[in-house]
């Protein structure tokens, strides 16, 4: 069984920056999903186990930066220049063996960004 704990969420002013972290045991590609109040739950960005190919949702391509460090188990989530619209509740998950899906979920942190 995977496991996967977010942290690093909070409350931040437009334009700020958050680091997110996903504790994640195993050998796996990873990505961050997130979800809005009363919205679907969108793809944010993705890491391959070795961290040498990452992709992003176009959203947030050029602001948020995903980064792996596997002797700490943990994927992080770097995100500068926060807009009001990236308020979300953030989420962790490693991919299976089908490639775009993504078997283990982590439980969520909120990232709220004040206009």
């Amino acid at each position: 069984q995977v496991q996967l704990v977010e942290s690093g969420g909070g409350l931040v002013q437009a334009g700020g920056s958050l680091r997110l972290s996903c504790a994640a045991s195993g050998r796996y590609a990873m990505g961050w999903f997130r979800q809005g109040a009363g919205k679907e739950r969108e793809f944010v960005a993705r890491i391959s186990w070795s961290g040498l190919n990452t992709y992003y949702a176009d959203s947030v391509k050029g602001r948020f930066t995903i980064t792996r460090d596997n002797a700490k188990n943990t994927v992080y989530l770097q995100m500068n220049s926060l807009k009001p619209e990236d308020t979300a509740v953030y989420y962790c998950a490693a991919e299976g063996t089908t490639r775009g899906s993504y078997d283990y979920w982590g439980q969520g942190t909120q990232v709220t960004v004040s206009s």
